[in-house]
């Protein structure tokens, strides 16, 4: 496969998915280069280069031809203008959003607004409207208490889960406490180690880290064992908010009473790691070997990535030797790492060597592999390559999975095929590949830069029947986009949303759209959004 990727000669194939694929990918074999945005991750960036511009006045409503029947027939709505309520609706999952995306003051009113109807609800009902709230704690509380009400229907422990973490989410720990507890008290195994798990992620995530460590001790209350399990659970929370020194502390205070693992000890390596203390991970894996474990391949694979990472190839290389000496084998996940860092480093054939390499040690790719070299290949401009591994990685049988649509379309995007990146995601509507917030990213971007209202609202909408709440991230997005193409209108209603669902905006977008409005002389708009940021620090406890 080297050989062909360097020739540009990948070998075809007749599935009729993948020649679906290449149909949509095909306008992206017209352009070589696009301009690099700041503002996506850095791992879907391009080349420079300049673009037609459109005439404000037509680009609200345009839709391509192609595509405008699919926008059509979905129920679009303003996510700042909800519809009223329906009761000729036959879909219940549909009717309850659209009462629910009115902005309701209490948990208390949103269920109220739901009293006078007969939904028929099911488990699967609750699960998806509390996903599509998942981001807004207000109507999915609501939702809940309503539910709860409900005659024969009792909430199971996966919806009780997802309260939990949508209020810890929300950093309401106060009402995450008290669900914790009503759980406790119906018994019947509803708290389990899942429930505790979101308890350390969502304290952890708000730098409650010793109100974590607090969580853990506590297990025992609720019928919980404090086991290698859950110490590892605990510490992985941590190390994710970069505090291993903490992780370290609770390793320390409970390995004599709980008996440490391999995965205990890679917790620790990958949080040094991250932390690049690399002399502290070395001193971790000689720790694991003298409690009996010997570092695997996930153990090292830390070290390739931190490494990586700082582009130190040179130290990637004496790692992948020591593996091979010590018999631990790297795996598909290794080359990716190895692969993908060459190629942010614009070692193409470098990077493309190391499938090779893979090749020789038996390692079959997987689908993020493929997924990495798409990224590589269209970060160097070699869009038909992109186009021909597609289409490969069907013949060594390795379907595209979401990674794969959100890498291709974030580089339709950033080429600004606007036609190849929406029928990628009509594609993966077609062959049941659901969508993640990633997916949504570059889309809604380009429709702020070429001010394609009319589908971005779509593409709004098209998320929210994904069951795929907007986070704090897409609503910056959507501020700054909003910002640069000049329709501060917009911009002001996707901010107050955003605090309204109880985000805090980071400063530097709160401080362009300030600088925005007050150059163009919006003074009113600009008082309203400083109480909007007082407001969502006072909330947040900034």
């Amino acid at each position: 496969m080297l050989t062909r990727l360097h020739n540009l000669k990948l070998h075809s194939t007749s599935k009729t998915h993948i020649n679906a694929l290449r149909y949509f990918l095909n306008p992206l074999c017209t352009t070589t280069e696009v301009a690099e945005s700041p503002d996506l991750p850095s791992w879907v960036k391009f080349f420079d280069t300049n673009h037609p511009k459109h005439a404000a006045s037509d680009d609200d409503d345009f839709v391509i031809p192609s595509l405008a029947n699919w926008v059509e027939t979905h129920n679009l709505n303003h996510p700042t203008k909800p519809p009223k309520p329906s009761t000729s609706d036959t879909d219940d999952l549909e009717s309850i959003s659209r009462i629910l995306k009115v902005r309701y003051p209490s948990p208390e009113n949103a269920a109220e607004s739901l009293e006078r109807y007969n939904f028929e609800l099911s488990n699967g009902l609750v699960q998806r409207v509390l996903m599509r709230f998942s981001n807004d704690w207000v109507p999915a509380l609501g939702f809940f208490i309503w539910a709860k009400r409900r005659t024969g229907y009792r909430h199971l422990p996966e919806a009780y889960n997802s309260m939990v973490d949508v209020l810890g989410k929300s950093k309401n720990f106060d009402l995450m406490w008290d669900f914790v507890e009503e759980m406790d008290q119906i018994g019947d195994g509803y708290v389990t180690l899942e429930t505790m798990t979101k308890v350390f992620r969502r304290l952890a995530k708000a730098g409650k880290h010793q109100e974590a460590i607090e969580a853990f001790r506590g297990m025992e209350r609720f019928g919980l064992s404090k086991d290698v399990a859950a110490l590892n659970t605990l510490m992985n929370a941590l190390v994710k908010e970069r505090s291993v020194e903490l992780a370290q502390e609770a390793f320390l205070e409970f390995k004599e009473s709980i008996p440490v693992n391999s995965h205990s000890f890679n917790v620790l390596i990958h949080g040094w790691c991250k932390n690049r203390k690399l002399d502290i991970a070395r001193n971790t894996m000689e720790e694991m070997e003298r409690h009996g474990f010997r570092p695997d391949v996930f153990s090292y694979t830390c070290l390739v990535e931190a490494y990586c990472s700082d582009k130190d190839f040179r130290k990637v290389d004496e790692v992948l030797s020591e593996m091979k000496g010590k018999a631990c084998e790297p795996n598909a996940v290794t080359y990716t790492i190895v692969m993908h860092a060459l190629g942010k480093a614009r070692e193409i054939t470098k990077a493309l060597e190391v499938y090779e390499l893979m090749k020789g040690n038996g390692v079959v790719p997987d689908v993020s592999f493929y997924s990495s070299l798409i990224y590589i290949l269209g970060k160097a401009g070699r869009l038909k390559d992109v186009q021909e591994v597609v289409e490969d990685m069907t013949k060594q049988g390795v379907k595209p999975d979401a990674m794969t649509y959100n890498t291709l379309i974030s580089c339709a995007c950033e080429h600004s095929q606007e036609e190849a990146a929406l029928k990628l995601l009509k594609k993966m509507e077609e062959d049941s590949c659901k969508p993640d917030v990633q997916t949504y990213a570059p889309l809604l971007k380009m429709c702020c830069r070429k001010k394609r209202m009319k589908v971005l609202y779509f593409l709004l909408d098209h998320m929210f029947k994904n069951d795929i709440s907007i986070d704090a991230g897409t609503y910056a997005l959507l501020v700054r986009g909003m910002c640069k193409n000049g329709k501060l209108e917009n911009a002001c209603s996707f901010f107050e949303e955003m605090v309204l669902k109880s985000f805090v905006p980071k400063d530097s977008t709160y401080k362009m759209l300030i600088e925005e409005l007050q150059g163009k002389s919006m003074e009113k708009e600009k008082k309203h959004i400083e109480k909007l940021m007082l407001q969502a620090k006072e909330q947040g406890n900034v």
